[in-house]
């Protein structure tokens, strides 16, 4: 692949029609497509370390908000999204975008999804890059039911996100954006640091900080704007609608993703560690993942791998794009 001239670097904004709704989208770059999906709470913004990264590699990156944030399509009806309204979405914005096929990569809610659009539409999505979220195949309960079995309903944090009254709760936005930016990065104290299941380590402590050292102040800036704008129900909704996906995607059960794909999480991550408390190696992981090419773990990095550890996460989807044939 050869580097891509600096005329073609310019960022590019464009509202797009996907399957008829809007979405707001960012370019860089020219080349084999590299589709983005973030996570919750966050937008497209997020990538634009990665997206520069990947547009000098000599590809086109794209970030989108996801439906429900930022400036694109936010539907209040929770039912509206679901993987396959979501995978819809990515696929309309190929498809405005006159791209065949993607590499795909999300982060947080944006990995999960990324995986299911695997799933369902391998046609279009030749790879899979997944930070801070493992795949795991969809089994005979959802996540929902087996935290209960667990005892973890009370516990589990998304329990509380799906609540209706989290809408209000999370206000102020700059305050979360703030605290959850912190608390679930590498910064705290180890023993401080955010716990998925310990209502006494939740990510919506105040931060003592105002940016983290490791943040960029323009983006935390932009995501308090954006949340501002936007409130966080549209958002939330991506946990409410968990058990309705679920429901709707008993076609996919035990699918795999034999794409080729790269995970990779940050070992301060409380909640890849819930996932799997030890540090897997691909092997672990490839009996359900049978595309897994490398797990790459970030020691020093928490949730935000993508910000706290850029020039290794950058440095990995270059290498990954690279060296696996997914031109």
């Amino acid at each position: 692949m050869q580097d891509t001239p600096a005329a073609a670097l310019h960022v590019r904004h464009a509202r797009v029609r996907a399957n008829g709704l809007p979405f707001h989208v960012i370019e860089q770059g020219a080349g084999p497509a590299v589709l983005f999906c973030h996570g919750f709470p966050d937008t497209a913004e997020t990538w634009r370390s990665q997206m520069r990264a990947v547009a000098e590699a000599g590809f086109r990156a794209i970030a989108l908000d996801m439906r429900g944030f930022g400036q694109s399509y936010a539907p209040d009806d929770f039912r509206l999204y679901t993987s396959l309204h979501v995978t819809g979405d990515l696929i309309g914005v190929l498809d405005a975008l006159d791209i065949d096929t993607a590499v795909i990569v999300g982060h947080d809610w944006g990995a999960d999804y990324a995986q299911r659009a695997c799933i369902m539409r391998p046609d279009r999505f030749r790879a899979l890059i997944s930070l801070s979220i493992p795949f795991a195949p969809r089994g005979d309960t959802s996540l929902w039911e087996d935290l209960r079995a667990r005892g973890l309903g009370e516990l589990y944090y998304a329990f509380g996100l799906a609540e209706q009254e989290a809408d209000e709760r999370l206000l102020p936005a700059a305050d979360t954006i703030r605290s959850a930016l912190y608390w679930l990065s590498a910064s705290p104290p180890p023993g401080e640091r955010w716990d998925p299941i310990d209502p006494a380590k939740d990510m919506l402590r105040p931060s003592p900080v105002d940016v983290p050292a490791w943040a960029d102040r323009d983006y935390v800036d932009n995501t308090i704007r954006a949340f501002e704008q936007s409130g966080f129900h549209t958002g939330l909704n991506y946990y409410r609608v968990l058990q309705v996906t679920f429901d709707l995607t008993a076609a996919f059960k035990n699918a795999t993703i034999a794409q080729p794909s790269l995970y990779i999480w940050g070992g301060a991550d409380g909640l890849c560690r819930f996932f799997h408390p030890d540090p897997p190696a691909v092997e672990d992981l490839r009996p359900l993942w049978p595309g897994l090419v490398d797990v790459v773990e970030l020691e020093d990095a928490g949730h935000w791998v993508q910000h706290e550890a850029a020039a290794r996460v950058n440095a990995e989807l270059v290498r990954f794009l690279q060296r696996h044939d997914v031109a």
